[in-house]
């Protein structure tokens, strides 16, 4: 039997997993929003449904596997409210399900560490959010969900370059604040690795070995790019969007041991310095 993968919300991180599935021979069901994204995702070898709009229910019939990476907003989870009857009544056909989800439901620990058994205290509106998300999808009866807690994602055309490049780079500095990061590929092969060693109800962290303050990360970038490195701006005093600012709210350091431990990953890309490095030669 052809493993189908039904995947809501297919974004950057799901393509990625998408380029190591086809060429297993996986049929990939994905659900984009309009008729150009759709368009795009033909070329890529999945088959595109608009959602909302389009008829799921067959596919919903036909997959084996599920893949949530639309996000919540304040009224829950999108897939649930629009299709979470017809999930719930198939849930036992999933072989796996996988929600990605986000480091912000542990909310802010002063930079200290934490692991996916820290009690998630989310501190802003979209980690809430995001809590209660994943406890609606692990409240289905037999549906064997798996947490994917992203830290920040970056990857071909998801990094500071550009920004360096035209000037517009900022290194904000806080005091004692850390982000761990990760590259879409190896959450790409983090997910592959759960799908073919399922364990219903885990959750996992999706992140690097190097928890990092940002304006490192910015610095970095600018040496790589043999530029100037950007002005230091202090946090309270800088000029920033409330949703800009709102992302240094948490600082925290994220433990990554179970992806490694309990999946056998190794990453491939362990620091942002590995990272970054291989972006930029990738991109000449």
């Amino acid at each position: 039997m052809t493993k189908t993968l039904l995947s809501f919300g297919h974004g950057y991180s799901a393509k990625a997993l998408t380029e190591l599935l086809i060429p297993q021979g996986w049929r990939v069901i994905g659900t984009t929003r309009s008729a150009d994204k759709a368009a795009a995702l033909t070329a890529t070898g999945v088959e595109p449904l608009i959602f909302p709009g389009d008829d799921v229910n067959d596919a919903i019939r036909s997959a084996t596997h599920l893949l949530i990476s639309a996000g919540p907003d304040g009224e829950g989870d999108p897939v649930l409210r629009a299709v979470g009857d017809q999930i719930r009544a198939r849930a036992d056909q999933f072989e796996w399900a996988g929600y990605l989800s986000t480091t912000g439901v542990y909310g802010d620990h002063g930079g200290e560490w934490v692991d996916e058994d820290t009690p998630l205290s989310p501190s802003t509106r979209r980690g809430q959010w995001r809590k209660d998300a994943e406890a609606a999808w692990q409240a289905i009866p037999g549906l064997p969900v798996h947490i994917f807690r992203l830290a920040g994602i970056y990857g071909p055309g998801r990094g500071p370059f550009a920004k360096v490049r035209a000037g517009t780079a900022r290194r904000i500095i806080k005091p004692n604040q850390v982000f761990s990061r990760t590259h879409v590929e190896d959450i790409a092969q983090i997910v592959a690795a759960s799908i073919a060693r399922p364990a219903p109800g885990t959750a996992y962290n999706v992140c690097d070995d190097d928890p990092a303050p940002p304006q490192d990360v910015i610095e970095y970038a600018a040496q790589l790019l043999g530029l100037p490195t950007p002005p230091a701006e202090d946090f309270e005093t800088a000029e920033m969007t409330p949703m800009a600012r709102s992302f240094y709210a948490e600082s925290k350091r994220v433990r990554n041991d179970r992806i490694k431990d309990e999946l056998g990953v190794k990453l491939l890309y362990p620091t942002y310095k590995v990272g970054l490095t291989a972006l930029l030669q990738q991109s000449e």
